[in-house]
């Protein structure tokens, strides 16, 4: 079964690219991008989704290797390594704007696919260290409260009007942007505030976990600016702000036009498969640890990555997340692509 787990090694590729990014200058820079946003999109569109799921015994025997949890504890160690070197190269090299834009890039692909995605992963697990580990990531792109608003806010309101991070028919990408990351960062701090007074203590407080959150990024920004100075520092956040958008997009593409049924009690129909938009295919569901299985992750969240499913009546995209991912860029394009998907299933 262990052979099966080193396909995960793959997204690590990246990781390889991004560290020769910050060691180089000129179009080598934007190699990790031209993976990421090229050659898989373009090879996803001529290779066949994989629908297999894995069978009952080869499914209990996943859940109980270590394996897969440990790629992802490396994540972290390569996200913090990833940063340092971004930060320290920033502050002593010498380069051209083209080769600071390529790096800034890069670095927000990390914050976007690792940062935060592996921190989405790792935020469902029950247990403390893990979920630690998620906090650290989501962290490198200032986007801590995610582990709250995601859990306990995305999840119950997923494709009804009440979720910000539920696209709705006909809405635009950019103005879907300001929509959730200002609602979502809102929702985090109502639903901070809630748990906090059910614990019976005062909202403003170090038991609120919003002011936590807010107390440790703050600090983390200070420590930038103090040792990297503050240009370097909005680099950072420029790369943070790209982790940021990216995870938005895949939001975007996740939900987009899909509602559940609200039903007489005001309450709305159990999360199905139905109510996520999901893709088979195999390089880009590699490349985000399964994030495009998304119909099943709704469906029961607990499910570690490596074991997620395929459900025949998942609504399923065209291709993979990346190549949606840059169509949703194009509103016309999608809407064209995606509007008649959305309405032969209602």
């Amino acid at each position: 079964m262990r052979i099966r787990a080193f396909k995960y090694l793959s997204p690590f590729i990246i990781y390889v690219g991004a560290f020769r990014s910050f060691s180089v200058t000129g179009w080598q820079v934007w190699m990790p991008l031209v993976y990421a946003w090229i050659i898989i999109p373009l090879f996803e569109l001529f290779i066949k989704p994989d629908p297999r799921n894995l069978s009952a015994a080869e499914e209990e025997v996943a859940k109980k290797e270590r394996f897969y949890d440990l790629l992802l504890y490396l994540v972290v160690m390569c996200q913090y390594t990833a940063l340092a070197r971004f930060l320290y190269v920033m502050m002593y090299d010498e380069m051209s704007w083209i080769d600071i834009t390529g790096r800034i890039w890069v670095m927000g692909l990390l914050c976007g696919v690792f940062g935060i995605n592996v921190g989405h992963e790792l935020g469902h697990r029950s247990n403390k260290f893990e979920q630690t580990l998620a906090k650290m990531l989501l962290l490198t792109s200032q986007y801590m409260h995610f582990f709250i608003e995601h859990n306990k806010g995305h999840h119950k309101r997923v494709a009804t009007p009440e979720d910000p991070s539920s696209a709705r028919y006909g809405e635009m990408i950019y103005s879907f942007y300001f929509r959730t990351i200002i609602l979502s960062y809102l929702s985090a701090w109502r639903i901070a505030k809630k748990d906090t007074q059910k614990k019976g203590y005062p909202v403003l407080s170090i038991r609120n976990e919003m002011i936590r959150f807010t107390i440790i990024q703050l600090s983390f920004l200070a420590a930038i600016f103090f040792i990297c100075g503050w240009l370097v520092l909005l680099y950072y956040l420029a790369a943070a702000m790209i982790g940021i958008l990216l995870l938005e997009t895949v939001n975007y593409i996740e939900h987009y036009g899909l509602q559940r049924k609200s039903l007489n009690d005001g309450k709305y129909e159990r999360t199905m498969p139905v109510h996520s938009w999901n893709s088979d295919h195999i390089t880009g569901r590699l490349m985000l640890f399964e994030l495009s299985r998304h119909s099943d992750h709704h469906y029961l969240a607990s499910r570690k990555y490596q074991v997620l499913r395929h459900h025949e009546d998942s609504p399923q995209m065209p291709t993979g997340y990346p190549g949606m991912m840059i169509l949703s860029l194009f509103p016309p394009l999608w809407f064209l692509v995606m509007n008649r998907r959305v309405k032969a299933l209602q």
